[in-house]
C-alpha cells in the first residue's frame, strides 16, 4: 500500500477545543433540539435513578425518547468540538476519539454542519457539510451518514454502536482520512486502444481506478497533487481495499497506464450486470489471458476480481477434468446419477430431487447431478481436487499479479462430507467470476494463462503458470461436456443460437440465510471466456447465463 504523508499541525491554545473552526448545530425539527439542548428526556431519568440509588439495569427495546437523546448527544458534542465527551457517546470511547480528532486533524475538516434527519427505529441518519481546507487551498465536501443507538448491556445506557463509517461511509474500521499530498501520483488509465477510462463512464471501475494507482501511480510518471483521502487500515488492506479520493484540492499530473480493457466489452458488460441488484462478471481472452471486461452492479467492492463465493456446480468442470484424466469415467459411460447419496454421515440430495437412473456422465454433466460426482468421492484422495485445480488451472495458489488486487480462488485439502462437498463446488471451495472465466478459458485453450489486466512487460512482473496442462484427449472430454451443456443441457437456454466452438456450464451455490441460491454461469466461445453470478438470483442458467451469453455473442 502507498502511504500518504501526513501533515502535523500544532494545536492552538485559544480555549474549548473545536474541529477545525466555528461549528454550527443544525436541527431537523424541534424534538431533536429539545433533547439534545435540554436536560429532559432520558438523561434526567438517568440522574433520578442514580440519586435514588437505584441499580436496576434497562433492558429491552430503545425507546424513541433514547434514541433521540443518545444520537443528539453525540453529534452536538462532535460538532462542537467536545470530541471527549462525543467519544464516551458511544460504546467504543478509544476508536471514536482517535477517529473523531484526526477530523480535524488530520482531514483537515473545519466548519462543520451537522444535519439530523427522521430517525428509523434505532438507526439515525444524518447529513454533514464541511469545507476540506490545507494551506491556502480549500473545497466543499457534503454527504450523508447514519449512526445505530444501541443499549449497553452492563448498565442498559443508550449509546451510539461505534464504527468508521459513522465519520465517513467510506471508511472501515481502521481506516482513517488524511489531507495532504497525496504521496501517489494520480494516473489516466487507457482501455486497449487508447481511450481514458474513467468512473464516471464505467461506474464498475472505480475500485480498479483505485488500484492502478495504488500499484502504478509512483512509477508511470505523474506527480503528486493535494487530496482528502481514505487511508486504509491494516484490516482493510488484508482485504485488499485500496485508498481512495474524496476530495481533489489541486490536481497533481497524471501518469499513463494502459489496461487490456475493451470500452466495446466494458460498456456491454456493464449494462448486462445493472439488471440485477449484485452480479458481477469478467471476460478474458484465452489465447493470451487479456482481461476485456469486468463490471459489478455493487460498484463498492470488486466481486469480479477479489469476491471469495463458493462457485457451485461450476466446479464440476475441475472435477470432471480430473475424473477424465484419472481415468474414472468418459462423457458417454454409464453412470446413473441416483436421488441421494450418503457420504460421512451426510445424505446429498440432486436439485429438485432429481435423478437419472439410465444414463451417461455427459447427461449428468448436463443436467447438473450432483451425485454423479459425489459417489466418486471413495475413489478419491483427499487432496486430489486441490491438485488438479492447482497444477492444471492455477487456482489456489495465490501467486496471481493481474495488475490489480484480485482472489484467484481457494480449493483446501478436505476430508469426508466435505471433500465430496468440494466436488460440486461447495465446502471450502471459493471463487469468483475471474477465476471461473479463467477455467473456462483453460478449457477452450488447453492450457492456463494467467489473467492480467495491465501487460507484464509494463513492470516485468512475474506471471503465475500450472505445473502442467491437461492432455489434449482430456481437453476434448471436458470440451464435450461442456458443448453438450450448452447445445442440450442447464445451459441451452441461454447459449440458444451461439455457433463455432462453445461450451458452458451453470452453478447454484446455496448459502446460508439466503433465501435463493447464487447464480453462477461460465462459458466460451471462439477465443472469448466468460463468467458470472447473480448473487441471491437462483438458478445460474436463468440469472447469469444471459449475462454472460450476451458478451459472448459480440464475438472478439
Amino acid at each position: 500500500m502507498g502511504k500518504r504523508r501526513r501533515v502535523d499541525e500544532r494545536r492552538r491554545a485559544t480555549g474549548p477545543a473545536v474541529v477545525g473552526g466555528v461549528i454550527a448545530l443544525a436541527v431537523a425539527g424541534a424534538g431533536f433540539g429539545v433533547y439534545a439542548l435540554t436536560d429532559g428526556g432520558a438523561a434526567a431519568d438517568d440522574r433520578a435513578s442514580a440519586a435514588a440509588g437505584h441499580k436496576a439495569v434497562k433492558t429491552g427495546p430503545l425507546s424513541a425518547a433514547e434514541v433521540h437523546t443518545a444520537a443528539a448527544r453525540f453529534l452536538t458534542a462532535w460538532q462542537q468540538g467536545r470530541l471527549t465527551e462525543a467519544a464516551a457517546a458511544t460504546d467504543d470511547t478509544s476508536a471514536a476519539a482517535k477517529l473523531l480528532t484526526g477530523y480535524g486533524k488530520d482531514a483537515r475538516l473545519k466548519d462543520v454542519t451537522l444535519t439530523p434527519g427522521t430517525p428509523t427505529g434505532a438507526k439515525v441518519p444524518f447529513s454533514v457539510k464541511a469545507t476540506v481546507s490545507y494551506q491556502n487551498l480549500s473545497k466543499p465536501l457534503a454527504y450523508a451518514s447514519s449512526l445505530t443507538v444501541v443499549r449497553r448491556a452492563s448498565d442498559g445506557k443508550p449509546l451510539v454502536d461505534w464504527h468508521a463509517s459513522i465519520v465517513h461511509p467510506d471508511l472501515k474500521d481502521g481506516d482513517t482520512l488524511v489531507t495532504g499530498e497525496s504521496g501517489t501520483p494520480p494516473i489516466k488509465a487507457l482501455d486497449r486502444h487508447g481511450g481514458e477510462l474513467t468512473a464516471a463512464k464505467y461506474p464498475s471501475l472505480g475500485p480498479v481506478l483505485d488500484g492502478l494507482r495504488e500499484k502504478y501511480g509512483k512509477t508511470a510518471g505523474g506527480k503528486a497533487g493535494v487530496e482528502l483521502r481514505v487511508v486504509r487500515g491494516e484490516a482493510s488492506q488484508k482485504a485488499q481495499l485500496s485508498d481512495k479520493t474524496l476530495v481533489e484540492l489541486s490536481k497533481g499530473t497524471p501518469g499513463t497506464v494502459k489496461t487490456t480493457l475493451s470500452p466495446s466489452f466494458q460498456a456491454a458488460a456493464e449494462q448486462q450486470v445493472g439488471k440485477h441488484a449484485q452480479a458481477s462478471v469478467v471476460v478474458v481472452r484465452p489465447s493470451t489471458g487479456e482481461i476485456l471486461a469486468v463490471a459489478n452492479s455493487g460498484h463498492g467492492f470488486n466481486v469480479g476480481f477479489q469476491g471469495s463465493l463458493a462457485p457451485g456446480s461450476t466446479m464440476k468442470i475441475v472435477t470432471s477434468t480430473m475424473l477424465f484424466e484419472k481415468k474414472l469415467i468418459t462423457p458417454d459411460a454409464s453412470h446413473p446419477c441416483p436421488k441421494t447419496y450418503k457420504l460421512a454421515g451426510w445424505t446429498f440430495h440432486n436439485d429438485d430431487n432429481s435423478e437419472i437412473k439410465k444414463g451417461s456422465f455427459k447427461q449428468s454433466f448436463g443436467a447438473s447431478c450432483n451425485n454423479a460426482f459425489i459417489d466418486f468421492a471413495p475413489k478419491l484422495s483427499d487432496s486430489d481436487l486441490t491438485k488438479e485445480a492447482q497444477q492444471v488451472y492455477g487456482l489456489g495458489l495465490g501467486n496471481w499479479a493481474i495488475g490489480v488486487p484480485s482472489f484467484d480462488g481457494a480449493v483446501p485439502v478436505q476430508s469426508g462430507a466435505q471433500m465430496g462437498a468440494s466436488l460440486i463446488g461447495q465446502g471450502g471451495v471459493r471463487m469468483n467470476p475471474l477465476n471461473m472465466a479463467s477455467v473456462s478459458a483453460t478449457v477452450e485453450s488447453g492450457v492456463f494463462r494467467q489473467p492480467y489486466l495491465v501487460s507484464p512487460d509494463v513492470d516485468h512482473r512475474t506471471l503465475a503458470k500450472a505445473a502442467r496442462t491437461m492432455s489434449a484427449q482430456t481437453q476434448s472430454q471436458v470440451k464435450d461436456v461442456m458443448r453438450f451443456t450448452a447445445d442440450y443441457g442447464t445451459a441451452a437456454k441461454a447459449m440458444a443460437g451461439l455457433g463455432g466452438d462453445h461450451g458452458a456450464k451453470t452453478g447454484s451455490a446455496e448459502v446460508d440465510g439466503q433465501k435463493k441460491p447464487n447464480g453462477w454461469f461460465t462459458a466460451y466461445r471462439g477465443d472469448l471466456a466468460a463468467a458470472g453470478v447473480v448473487q441471491a438470483g437462483g438458478h445460474g442458467g436463468d440469472t447469469a447465463g444471459p449475462i454472460v451469453a450476451a458478451l459472448l455473442r459480440m464475438g472478439g
